[in-house]
């Protein structure tokens, strides 16, 4: 097998429910010659922790609004707790790996987006560091990368996840990124069972979302990974993570999970 890139979200929690044969998986990978980049986000952990120290958490339109105080958490949280026990359960199952954050090296640059007056210091990608991603796949570590954005005046951001790796995917030239999350794909009820749609555009969601087929919790999971085809980025594959040797399916397989596309 040639040198083959991909991008991979995945949220913390579901990262940390994920069984040792996925790391495994992930590290035999790495050990033909494919090359993973992990972002990922951290929703869950985030909340329990500004919980527990009584900052109250308020979402606009999906964004977590992000003052200073807010900030501090989401970054202790991302770039300490999360990241870190990433690097180590894929140490523990034998891959290289180092964690960064979007800060490092300026990794991530950002600036504030669009309605930033309702959500504070949250920010939109303006660029990626690609030679730093590049340097670290070089010395033959995978990056596990906490979705901190930094601006030229040193302000920090907090950004999405999804933007975030969508971001990073499309400035490394990946065209397929995969979206590790608890389900097998996006469902239909097909003669009252129901079953994985192996393909959906933008048009097919917005369609089963307005028509109540894809509904609840759902609902974000489609649009996050609809939020990570940015620039050169082709396809979203949403995998369930608990699936024996997911990734190498997902890989080399058209038939795990739900392909997502434009049109």
């Amino acid at each position: 097998m040639g040198k083959q890139r991909f991008v991979m979200k995945c949220g913390g929690s579901t990262l940390a429910a994920l069984p040792n044969v996925f790391f495994e998986d992930l590290r035999e990978l790495q050990a033909k010659d494919v090359e993973p980049v992990i972002v990922h986000g951290g929703g869950p952990a985030i909340n329990e922790t500004l919980g527990k120290l009584g900052i109250e958490s308020r979402f606009v339109n999906g964004l977590r609004v992000t003052d200073e105080a807010t900030l501090d958490v989401v970054e202790m949280v991302l770039a300490g707790r999360i990241n870190k026990e990433i690097v180590r359960k894929l140490q523990q199952n034998g891959a290289k790996t180092i964690g960064l954050s979007g800060t490092d090296g300026k990794l991530i640059e950002a600036r504030p987006v669009a309605n930033a007056a309702e959500v504070g210091l949250v920010g939109d990608v303006v660029g990626v560091n690609a030679s730093l991603v590049e340097g670290v796949i070089g010395l033959g570590y995978l990056p596990v990368i906490a979705p901190i954005g930094i601006d030229e005046a040193g302000q920090r951001y907090n950004i999405n996840a999804d933007t975030a790796a969508g971001a990073v995917a499309s400035s490394l030239g990946v065209d397929t990124m995969i979206v590790v999350t608890d389900v097998p794909g996006i469902m239909r009820t097909v003669d009252g069972e129901k079953k994985v749609l192996p393909k959906v555009t933008f048009a097919d969601i917005e369609e089963m979302i307005a028509s109540g087929e894809i509904y609840g919790g759902m609902i974000p999971k489609v649009r996050a990974a609809m939020s990570c085809l940015h620039g050169d980025v082709k396809e979203v594959r949403i995998v369930d993570g608990a699936v024996e040797r997911v990734l190498s399916r997902a890989l080399t397989e058209g038939d795990i999970g739900t392909r997502i596309v434009r049109a």
